[in-house]
């Protein structure tokens, strides 16, 4: 792969990505960003954000049809995505070496990693609605 030249807005792009656990989208970066950069534009941002990820520096998440999602960090993790309010977690605690061990069992050919998400309901709108069982059945 050929040397990048050093950009001072990926640079930027990337130390904010590294201060994060929120998995921002790209707009969120753009918003960030300008604020140091006025004059950087969105389509610099995806950009920066693509080659980012296809270099191995930060982790893009696709959240189907909700935005992209941006990880700084690197090491095999999985991700837990929430279908009510877009939250994006990290799920550290997993052995995700086990899955590839497993899958090369019944696959004759070679893996070499592998990304899964698990879909449902964060706490956060989990404890919403549990709270609004209450009030309801509270005030019947």
């Amino acid at each position: 792969m050929a040397t990048l030249k050093y950009s001072r807005q990926r640079e930027a792009i990337k130390n904010y990505l590294v201060d994060r656990t929120d998995h921002p989208t790209a707009d969120m970066v753009y918003t960030a960003i300008r604020e140091v950069y006025p004059n950087i534009s969105l389509g610099t941002v995806y950009r920066n954000l693509t080659l980012l990820a296809q270099q191995g520096e930060i982790i893009k998440i696709s959240c189907g049809e909700n935005s992209d999602r941006f990880d700084a960090r690197t090491s095999a993790h999985y991700h837990f995505i929430c279908e009510e309010c877009g939250r994006v977690d990290d799920l550290m605690d997993f052995d995700t070496q086990m899955i590839d061990r497993m899958a090369e069992k019944y696959y004759d050919g070679e893996i070499y990693g592998h990304q899964l998400y698990f879909y449902g309901k964060c706490k956060c709108c989990k404890d919403k609605k549990n709270d609004k069982k209450v009030l309801t059945s509270s005030t019947e």
